[in-house]
C-alpha cells in the first residue's frame, strides 16, 4: 500500500534524472557513446529512485530492474525490458578491465547510445505517469 507522497523528494530526484539524460544527449552528439549509455542508465536509476523515495520506500542499489521490481504496487511490465537493457551499461561502459583489451570507447556505437537514450526516456515517462496516477502533482523536476 502506498502512503503519503513526498512531492519534494520525488521532484529533487526527477530533476537529477532529467539533467543526467540531457547530459547523455550531449555525449551522443559528441560521439561519446559509452558515456551516453552509462548516463542513460544513471538517468533511469535516478528516475526510479525518485518514485521509490516519493512513495516512502527505500531506494538502494544500482540495478534499474531490481529497483523497478520494488514497486510491487504498480504495473512495471512495460518498462522492465528497458530497465534490464540499461543495467548492462552500469559497469562495462566505464572500466577498461571489463573488456579483454582496449577501453570502453572501443565497444560502444551510436546505435547503442540511441537505444539507451530511448530506454531511459521511456522509463522517465513511465515514472511521471505512475507518479501522477498515485496523486502526485506536476513535478518541479521539469526542464
Amino acid at each position: 500500500m502506498i502512503g503519503l507522497l513526498d512531492e519534494d523528494e520525488f521532484s529533487r530526484w526527477l530533476m537529477m534524472a532529467r539533467r543526467t539524460l540531457d547530459s547523455a544527449r550531449g555525449d551522443l552528439e559528441r560521439d561519446d557513446y559509452n558515456w551516453a549509455c552509462f548516463k542513460s542508465h544513471q538517468a533511469a536509476e535516478y528516475a526510479v529512485k525518485a518514485l521509490l523515495r516519493g512513495v516512502g520506500e527505500t531506494a538502494h542499489g544500482h540495478s534499474v530492474s531490481n529497483l523497478v521490481k520494488k514497486l510491487s504496487a504498480v504495473d512495471f511490465s512495460e518498462i522492465l525490458e528497458h530497465a534490464k537493457a540499461l543495467d548492462k551499461f552500469y559497469v562495462p561502459t566505464r572500466y577498461p578491465d571489463a573488456w579483454p583489451e582496449g577501453i570502453p570507447v572501443d565497444y560502444y556505437t551510436e546505435k547503442d547510445a540511441v537505444e539507451a537514450l530511448m530506454s531511459a526516456e521511456k522509463i522517465l515517462d513511465w515514472v511521471v505517469r505512475v507518479w501522477k496516477s498515485l496523486g502526485g502533482g506536476e513535478s518541479n523536476g521539469r526542464r
